[in-house]
């Protein structure tokens, strides 16, 4: 595990690869949050919201491309609740319960 002294010296355009590579596709805000990593600024917080959208989509094992198609959300927007910039409505948040509990609902919903 690495030291928060081993961070300042990060070299955070081959460690964003590495992640991107390992997960597949893009992994956007990664270089940001390197960035902070290795600026020693750590106060990131996770929402309850944000926990639910990954955990949905993780559960179905799609892209985000993918779960963007399949609930009819612009890519950019289930970025935005997967990353903590804005909360997703109500509705949005159950039906991402009823597909963490069904993952086969999200690939009904693209049919």
């Amino acid at each position: 595990m690495a030291r928060l002294t081993d961070l300042k010296h990060m070299d955070v355009e081959a460690v964003a690869r590495a992640i991107e590579a390992d997960a597949g596709e893009a992994a956007p805000g990664i270089r940001e949050a390197l960035e902070d990593a290795k600026a020693g600024r750590f106060a990131r917080v996770t929402t309850p919201a944000q926990m639910l959208m990954r955990e949905a989509r993780r559960k179905t094992g799609l892209t985000q491309q993918e779960f963007a198609r399949a609930i009819e959300t612009p890519v950019a927007t289930l970025r935005d609740w997967e990353q903590g910039r804005f909360d997703p409505p109500g509705g949005v948040l159950c039906l991402m319960r009823l597909i963490a509990r069904h993952p086969d609902l999200a690939s009904e919903l693209a049919a």
